[in-house]
Order: structure tokens, then C-alpha cells, then sequence
């Protein structure tokens, strides 16, 4: 289901109940204009465009909507989207309901099924987004949350819980990369034993945050020595966005079509780009994450926030698959245990364990602006280490952050390695 517009209905509703004035239209309104005049390609969406062209220029509404004449377009070209433009503006009108409800989840339906899709209307009015309450650790620092299953939100904490169970005094060393990295290893094993569809669980997830079962997981990881990595799988196009506000409000988001261009399929009425997160299902009997109808695939996305002891507010994350929690255990760690100023902590050399944006590595990857002599070092623990060429990878992922003071003054930073930005109103 393309369920982002159901996760706007809940959005909006709760921004009511927080006092929250702007009018549906006030909001989709710069969206529509830019659908309508043309929005700039940027260098990121560039690039991809001509990497993924042979396996999606014949893929339904794709080289309508992303090519010109024909051809991906270069960065700064403009790409009109009309029929997405009508269709926001048809929903100002008749409301966000309309979309899996009304005429235009009828639209979108029609189109489905043209393509081939075994996707109905049926479906489409069944979609509902959810309340969930969030999972929770508790740190020195404070309490860290993140979102509870399908998604790796769960990762993301373990690894902050076991990296400060090692109590490595300063940052940006091999105790600290090293010990990132290593409970990465030991998070992601949980994630990929554990998580599925809510409804399936076979275990309560809590007892993977659980100060027992996170003290014994710190004890197994060698302070000096590298574990056996199995390179799990994962692939990743994904935007985070957060926002703070004078009330105190804090909000973390991530929106996500999976692979850069989703499935590609775009609806030709509607102007609608439908996600492909079906592709985290398993066709394998038996699988944790096996194919069902009606069952919600795992996916990466985890957008999370803090609350801490010196009254702060910090809503943070990235894009990038299984990149995600690596990059906020990057931020987080460096910002607020090791007291680095936020943009910076957001703009320091980083590093992936693992496969993310197509990739098939499975190794640790670092960027270039890291010292030779703490990756010689990673090596020689037994770390498969890779020197990027690039001092900024668009292989780290997109991070931003958003901080909210105790005085009411908010902080913002935004990803040099990234197309976003940070402003205030």
C-alpha cells in the first residue's frame, strides 16, 4: 500500500490536538506549485536517474515522468509533475481520505490494475495508518526512543545501549569506531533474527532492551578484535526530515520509497510513484518474513529522538538502509556523549558496515578524511576495511538533526553530503 497519505491523516490530527492552525491546503500548496512549474533536478537525483536507467526506462510512467526527451535529465534541468499536482490539489478539496476512499483511490486502483498489479481498490480501502508506542532505552545521557517493529528501530538502540556498556572515554578513535561497529554486528543479528510484522513476533521485543540481555551481549564483544561479519542484505532510498517548534513539539520523520525510484511505476492518472517495500518479503517457506496477505514487510526505516537529562530535545536520523542506525549511533555518540557541536558531529568522516544503496559490499567502508593510522589499526583487529576515495560518500547516507534547548532556542544541521538543508521560520 502506498501509505504515506494515510500516516498525513494521523499527522494532521494529531498537530490538531496539540493546537496545531494550518489548513490542509496551506500545507500541500508548495507542493503542488512545484509539481506544476517544475521542481530542479538535483545532482543526486541525476546521477541515479542514469545508473538505474536500463532496468527502469521500460517500467510504466517512469521515462514520462523522470526523462527528457527520452534521456535522464541533468542536474539542475527542470521535471514538471502535473498529473501528481491535480491530484494534490483534488485532495485539499475533498480530503486526505479521498486518496484511498474516494476518486482518486479509484484512479489509483484502475491504474494498478492496468499494470499488472494484484493491488485493488479492496485494499486501498482497507489501508489505515497506526499509533504505535515507541520503543525505549535508558542512557546515561538520558532516554533514547525509536520506532517498534516492522521496522530496525529496535538495532538502532541496542547500539546505542551496548556502545556505552564499554565506557570508551573519548571519541573518534579505534575504541570508539571499533566499538560502534562491533555492536552494529551484535544489533543487527538481533534485528534480522527478530523483526518482523508486530503481529508475528515471537518474542515480546522488549526483552532485547532488557539491562540483562544488553550487559551480556557488551561482555561478548572483544574490545581489541574484529567478529565474523556475514554481510547482511539491504538496500535503501529514503529521506529523514525533523522540525521543532516554539511550543516544545519535536518531531523525527523518515518517508521512504525503498530502492531510489521505489518500484518505479508511476500511475499515469494520479501521477502517484508506488514504493516497493514488498521486496523485504521472503518467498522462502518457513521464512521469518514470509509473503501474506495482509502481513506488513520489515523495513529500515527508524526515525529517532531523544529526550535528555539536561533537558534537551534531539530528533535525528538519516537515509540509507542499513546504514541508518550506524549513521545515528555516529551522530548520537559523538554529539551528546562526546560533546562535539552538532553540525559537526553530522559532518565528521563516517563509515558502513554492511551492504546499502545496491551496493554488494559487505565490508566497512570509510571515508577518505579518516586517519590512515586508525583504519591501519581496524585492519589489523580484523576489520575488512575499504578506503573510499570520496571525502564525502553518498554511500554514508543523508543525516540532519534537530535540537531543541531547555531556554526554547532551537538547533539545526543538515548533511553536507546531501541535496536537504536546515532553515528556521
Amino acid at each position: 500500500m502506498p501509505a504515506a497519505v494515510a500516516g498525513w491523516m494521523l499527522a494532521l490530527e494529531a498537530s490538531r490536538a496539540y493546537g496545531g492552525r494550518l489548513h490542509l491546503g496551506d500545507l500541500l500548496a508548495p507542493a503542488i506549485v512545484h509539481a506544476n512549474e517544475g521542481t530542479r533536478v538535483t545532482r543526486s537525483q541525476a546521477g541515479f536517474t542514469a545508473e538505474k536507467l536500463a532496468e527502469l526506462k521500460d517500467v510504466p510512467g517512469f521515462a514520462e515522468t523522470f526523462l527528457l526527451d527520452g534521456t535522464p535529465p541533468d542536474a539542475d534541468a527542470t521535471l514538471k509533475q502535473p498529473a501528481l499536482a491535480a491530484t494534490l490539489d483534488h485532495l485539499v478539496h475533498a480530503g486526505l481520505d479521498d486518496f484511498y476512499r474516494g476518486d482518486v483511490g479509484r484512479e489509483i486502483a484502475g491504474d494498478l490494475d492496468r499494470v499488472g498489479s494484484p493491488v485493488t481498490r479492496a485494499d486501498l480501502e482497507r489501508c489505515r495508518a497506526t499509533l504505535a508506542e515507541p520503543l525505549a532505552v535508558a542512557l546515561d545521557a538520558g532516554s533514547a526512543f525509536n520506532t517498534p517493529p516492522p521496522t530496525q528501530g529496535l538495532a538502532s538502540l541496542i547500539i546505542l545501549a551496548l556502545f556505552e556498556r564499554l565506557r570508551v572515554p573519548q571519541g573518534e578513535g579505534f575504541d570508539h569506531i571499533h566499538g560502534l561497529v562491533e555492536a552494529t554486528k551484535r544489533a543487527f543479528a538481533v534485528r534480522d533474527r527478530a523483526i518482523t510484522d508486530p503481529d508475528y513476533l515471537r518474542h515480546p521485543i522488549d526483552r532485547y532492551l532488557d539491562a540483562k540481555f544488553l550487559d551480556a551481549e557488551a561482555l561478548a564483544i572483544d574490545r581489541r578484535k574484529a567478529a565474523s561479519w556475514p554481510a547482511p542484505a539491504g538496500e535503501g532510498g529514503t529521506v529523514w526530515m525533523g522540525a521543532a517548534d516554539a511550543s516544545g513539539l519535536v518531531v523525527s520523520y523518515l518517508q521512504s520509497l525503498y530502492w531510489e525510484f521505489g518500484s518505479g511505476v508511476v500511475l499515469p492518472r494520479t501521477g502517484v510513484l508506488m514504493q516497493n517495500r514488498g521486496a523485504s518479503f521472503s518467498l522462502e517457506g518457513g521464512a521469518l518474513n514470509a509473503l501474506e496477505p495482509g502481513r506488513l514487510p520489515p523495513h529500515t526505516l527508524n526515525p529517532a529522538l531523544a529526550v535528555l537529562a539536561d533537558g534537551r530535545v534531539i530528533a535525528y536520523g538519516a537515509m540509507g538502509g542499513d546504514g541508518q542506525p550506524q549513521t545515528q549511533a555516529a551522530i548520537f555518540t559523538r554529539h551528546v556523549r562526546y560533546r562535539a557541536p552538532l553540525a559537526r558531529a553530522i559532518d565528521a568522516p563516517r563509515w558502513l558496515l554492511g551492504r546499502t544503496w545496491g551496493s554488494t559490499h559487505g565490508n566497512l567502508r570509510m571515508e577518505a578524511r579518516f586517519d590512515g593510522a586508525l583504519a591501519d589499526r581496524l585492519l589489523s583487529a580484523g576489520h575488512d576495511v575499504e578506503m573510499l576515495a570520496e571525502p564525502y560518500s553518498d554511500v554514508m547516507g543523508h543525516a540532519g538533526a534537530v535540537v531543541l534547548h531547555p531556554d526554547g532556542t532551537c538547533e539545526g544541521s543538515h548533511d553536507p553530503r546531501a541535496d536537504g538543508g536546515a532553515a528556521g521560520a
